[in-house]
């Protein structure tokens, strides 16, 4: 299976509150309310790292402030010295190996459920990142299920309809409520990164490696929500904007009957006007064959003409050639 960890995936996700983008999402310290039941998970990361720095703080800023108070200077007596102090020393160098080990246990243990793609998608989506905007491909299935299916890795899913946006017009991204979406990232140009801030994650899109990811959307969240690109990928990065559409069921499947109604119609409207092209180009072609053939015709009447015109040439100058020996045999006779 083709997978990409992305980039600091759960810790950049952690850092929502730092990049001060705008959304009247923003609740719980800074953190949009999440979407996804993969958002939920890296809400409850964020919260226990939260939980975990604030006890640490507390414990040393309690230490420090015990020092202050009951350790400080009495009189002009050193205090007793000694070489260590093996409780202290131990308890600062065991403590923040625990912290550390602690942390990064829940960090390994959400990213690998957050990159979990083994779970059936109800819709397959193919983001294709290009400078500078975006384009949605629903699928009929994924890029690895089609890979899987074919036993060929270049095998290709076929595309329901697409839409794509530019910096000018923002595309929308539609999605169901509860269901399970499976994202396929493509990029033709340089790296772009696919973050909605209501998923609380995003992940790089990367040429020559695509990445995927999925995740299931939560019941009861019907609403319009922002994305961007995250990573900067050139002059026109802040114009990298898109909207995600999450619907109720039932208007959900009558928009995406009716998209498939019109790709179909296009489609049959491509295919007669290829058609028609293509006749068109069969009766210039026989045009140009039949001009090529009258061409060649008088090419060869013109030749005919040539040399019959040649030959009369040739006899008139045999004709001439014989009168003048007749008038020197005559003169010769008469001399």
């Amino acid at each position: 299976m083709r997978r990409w960890a992305p980039r600091g995936a759960v810790l950049a996700a952690l850092g929502l509150a730092a990049t001060g983008c705008a959304s009247n999402e923003f609740t719980r310290l800074g953190v949009p309310e999440p979407i996804t039941e993969q958002g939920q998970r890296v809400l409850a990361l964020w919260q226990g790292s939260w939980v975990a720095a604030f006890a640490v703080g507390i414990l040393v800023w309690g230490l420090i402030i015990w020092s202050i108070i009951f350790h400080r200077k009495r009189s002009e007596q050193l205090p007793p010295q000694v070489r260590y102090n093996m409780p202290i020393e131990a308890l600062y160098t065991v403590l923040p190996i625990v912290v550390i080990a602690v942390l990064f246990y829940f960090t390994a243990r959400d990213q690998t459920y957050l990159l979990e793609t083994d779970e059936q998608a109800d819709a397959n989506v193919e983001v294709v990142a290009f400078q500078w905007s975006w384009e949605f491909n629903y699928l009929d299935q994924s890029k690895a299920e089609a890979a899987e299916a074919a036993d060929d890795e270049d095998a290709e899913p076929e595309t329901l309809f697409s839409e794509a946006g530019t910096p000018d017009q923002m595309p929308t991204l539609v999605l169901r409520e509860g269901d399970v979406v499976h994202f396929d990232l493509h990029s033709p140009d340089v790296i772009h990164s696919f973050w909605i801030p209501a998923f609380a994650f995003k992940m790089d899109v990367i040429p020559g490696h695509d990445n995927e990811f999925q995740v299931k959307v939560n019941e009861g969240t019907a609403g319009t929500y922002m994305g961007r690109c995250a990573e900067l990928c050139g002059a026109d990065h802040t114009r990298m904007l898109f909207q995600v559409e999450v619907m109720e069921p039932d208007e959900y499947d009558a928009w995406f009957a009716e998209q498939e109604e019109a790709a179909e119609a296009a489609a049959l409207e491509q295919e007669a006007a290829d058609q028609e092209a293509g006749q068109e180009q069969d009766a210039e072609a026989a045009d140009q064959e039949g001009g090529a053939e009258a061409e060649d015709a008088q090419s060869q009447d013109g030749a005919e003409d040539e040399e019959e015109a040649q030959a009369a040439s040739d006899d008139d100058q045999q004709d001439d050639a014989a009168a003048r020996d007749e008038e020197s045999q005559d003169e010769e006779a008469g001399r």
